[in-house]
């Protein structure tokens, strides 16, 4: 099964520093959750793991196989896949055409696209909405038509970020178990997400990110009683005896959202690019 390493990264933008030493993994058959108050650098930590971002030092394997210079577009046809918090389909289309598209565009693996997107749409449940334009759908459908996205690709390594949001109560419960399920087939779904409820109810393990630093990670038990989140979280110096569930607060961005705004160009090849695997 796949299996992700993330290596000590490190990423700098001018004088701050988004993430900084941080080691996460992720397996196949399992979700794996990345959390953490806003700016903590979760989407910088998956802007690295999918080559939109280059980092300042550390590695990322998928494998064991060093991808951390390859460009992504090569990572995708190797099996990431990866959806935003900023909705990417085409506006102008159907959701069955965007959903198209994307199985289009790796041929190789999908022999039957216009397969592959019906099974898709199905399986998702998003037959009502197949014909509808994409940007006249709402919020929490165009958040599936994403993830059906992902999915043309027949991804091993899929990364969601923030995919629940804009989702009612019950679509939440059913994305859930969907996640379940994805994971049930062997792939490793990674997903950085704000409802801590859901992540508690699928994850198998939680890395919890705070200014950069990882500062736990475990089972999600584990992560809940650790005295180091329970304060990055609820500003607790010791663990209470209530043991409340952990809530997501509103904590202003250090520098990460605006540097994610206006990233800055990769520098030039280093001529490490794992040309013989991909």
């Amino acid at each position: 099964m796949t299996h992700l390493d993330v290596q000590d990264v490190t990423v700098r933008f001018g004088g701050v520093t988004a993430v900084n030493e941080a080691t996460i993994s992720a397996d196949g058959g399992q979700v794996t959750a990345l959390i953490g108050p806003n700016g903590a650098g979760k989407t910088t930590l998956f802007n690295v793991i999918t080559g939109l971002q280059r980092p300042t030092a550390g590695r990322v394997l998928l494998d064991g196989n060093d991808i951390t210079h390859t460009p992504t577009h090569r990572r995708a046809r190797h099996g990431i896949a990866r959806t935003f918090q900023r909705l990417e389909a085409f506006g102008s289309l159907t959701v069955e055409e965007n959903i198209r598209v994307a199985a289009d565009a790796i041929r190789s693996k999908n022999a039957k696209p216009a397969r592959v997107t019906r099974d898709l749409i199905r399986k998702i449940g998003l037959e009502r909405y197949a014909q509808a334009r994409a940007d006249a759908v709402p919020t929490g459908v165009a958040r599936l038509v994403e993830l059906a996205r992902a999915l043309a690709i027949d991804p091993t390594l899929l990364l969601l970020d923030e995919p629940s949001s804009g989702l009612s109560e019950a679509e939440t419960e059913a994305f859930g178990d969907l996640l379940r399920d994805l994971a049930g087939q062997g792939r490793a779904v990674l997903i950085v997400e704000h409802d801590m409820p859901l992540i508690m109810r699928v994850s198998d393990r939680i890395h919890v990110l705070d200014r950069g630093i990882l500062i736990a990670s475990g089972t999600p038990a584990e992560v809940q009683a650790d005295p180091t989140v329970r304060k990055a979280y609820l500003g607790e110096d010791e663990a209470p005896s209530s043991e409340p569930t952990l809530v997501m607060p509103a904590v202003e961005a250090i520098g990460e959202d605006e540097a994610e705004e206006n990233p800055p160009a990769l520098p030039e090849s280093t001529g490490q690019e794992a040309e013989g695997w991909f």
